[in-house]
Formats: structure tokens, sequence, C-alpha cells
């Protein structure tokens, strides 16, 4: 059976790339319910979620850079609520989740983000914009709790997985979790960015750490709706690359040969890494 390679790349993200060519003048779709109370809005970046209450909008996710991207979300959002947004929580620093993180703070929007994330904004360049993402107001280092008009939303860190700063969103009274780019969907497999902190085996451990969390509905970092057996069956597969991977590097395979040796045609995706030498030395190899 053919052995696949991991989609490798050395100095660029492809999907973040991709995302951005696509982000800037593109209409945004039409706001979608994921539950009472819960919307979510597609396109232009990442998925935004949009959690309603009496007293304001608990936002998820700015959006790539851009007036176009930022009125279309706004617009979005007024068509189920005349509510100001109170909060905007960012997942990670990458551009497509962050862009519009400075028209929020100037319209008076509270924005959270792990501490790593506020790190990586520090030194991260877009390669396809050349401003940086403004500084979240909040930061926090394992869990963050809004509470706001009677709805409670927990922000986590389990770990490093995607990026060093990478935030899971949980709706408890919902049922929901948000797991930003922890999950790929349409045949993608993960990043892992190196370059941003990410971790091949502390993301393991960030799937144990969701799947213990009690929820019928997770949202990928783009993609539809997902139900819990879904995450479970990528966490079981993203589980069984690494540990083959780990597994050829403890046997002394050559880190040029590791992504040739590496059996996933029977997952339908692998890992893409942007730096085969954070892979090799994370796990084990010399």
């Amino acid at each position: 059976m053919r052995t696949l390679r991991f989609l490798f790349a050395l100095t660029v993200l492809p999907a973040i790339v991709f995302a951005q060519r696509g982000g800037g003048g593109q209409a945004i779709p039409p706001i979608q319910a994921v539950k009472p109370g819960l919307y979510m809005v597609t396109g232009a970046g990442a998925n935004s979620l949009v959690r309603l209450t009496s007293d304001g909008v608990i936002l998820m996710d700015s959006k790539l850079p851009g007036d176009q991207n930022y009125t279309g979300l706004m617009s979005q959002i007024q068509t189920v609520t005349t509510q100001p947004v109170k909060f905007l929580i960012v997942t990670h620093h990458h551009a497509d989740h962050t862009g519009n993180n400075a028209k929020y703070l100037a319209a008076g929007t509270q924005v959270i983000g792990q501490a790593n994330l506020a790190k990586n904004l520090e030194t991260y360049q877009s390669p396809n914009f050349d401003a940086h993402a403004a500084m979240p107001s909040i930061t926090y280092d394992k869990e963050y709790t809004v509470r706001l008009g009677g709805a409670t939303v927990e922000v986590k860190h389990f770990g490093r997985s995607h990026t060093s700063g990478d935030s899971v969103v949980y709706f408890p009274d919902l049922k929901v979790v948000a797991l930003s780019d922890a999950m790929t969907t349409g045949g993608q497999g993960p990043l892992i960015d190196y370059a941003g902190g990410g971790s091949a085996l502390e993301w393991k451990t960030v799937f144990q750490e969701i799947l213990k969390l009690d929820f019928d509905a997770a949202i990928p970092g783009n993609g539809p709706v997902l139900t819990k057996a879904d995450v479970q069956a990528y966490a079981a597969k993203f589980n069984t690359v690494i540990d083959r991977a780990t597994e050829l590097v403890r046997k002394g395979t050559p880190k040029d040969q590791l992504l040739m040796q590496l059996k996933t045609d029977d997952i339908g995706w692998a890992p893409r890494i942007p730096s085969i030498d954070g892979l090799y030395a994370e796990l084990g190899g010399r």
C-alpha cells in the first residue's frame, strides 16, 4: 500500500495563506443558528461564533483584516441582535482569527486571548498583511470565564497544539465546544505551527482534555458543525499518525527519510509540518 508524505512547507503556512488570499474581498455568508442564542458566521477567515445575551454579545474570532470583513461580520450579527459586542475571544494569533482586533478594541470591546497568543503577536507577521493584529486587552493562563447577561462562556488553554496560544471555547449550557484550528476539516490534516509554538505531542493531550467536556456539537476553525463522534475519530487518527512517527524516530529513521516512511494512506489526511526539524526534535530525534 502506498505511503503518503506529509504536506510540507519550509517557510509559509499554506492553509493560512490560502485563507488570506480568499478573505480580503469575499462576501460573508448569512449567519447560521447553531443552538438557541448561539450563531456561526463563516467566510473571510475562520468561523466566528456569536453568543447572544441580554446585556450584549460575546464574539469569538474577528476574521481576516479589512473594513469589508469587519463590517460584513457586524452586519450579520446585527441581523440577530441590536446589542453591542462586549467581549471578543480570539483563539490563536493567526490573522484569520485576530485580523480585526483593533476595530473591536476601538469600539470598546474587551478582547481576550491566551498569554502565549500575545507573545506570538509580538513577532508574528502575516504573509499577506502588513499590519500586526492588536494585542488583547485581557490575557489568561489556563482558564478564563466570561459571564454576561446570564450566559457563561469558558475559555480554556489545554496546552500547545496548532500553536502555543490556542484557546478552546466552551459553552456549557449549550453543550457546544469551539476547537479553532485544533481540528481542521475538508480533507486537510492538522497544521503544527512550530514557529508559533505548536506541538504534536501536547496536541494529543489537548484532545484528551477536549473529549472530557460534555458537548454534542463542535465548531472547527473552518467548516461545518461536527459531532463529538467526529472529534473522537479525528483525535484517534491524529494520535495514530504521531505514534507512528514517534516509533520511526525511536528506531533511528533519518530525518530526511521520516516523511517518506510515515504511513498515512489509511488515515485520509496527513498533518502539515512547516518545520521537519521541529517535529523530529520533539519526537526525540537527534
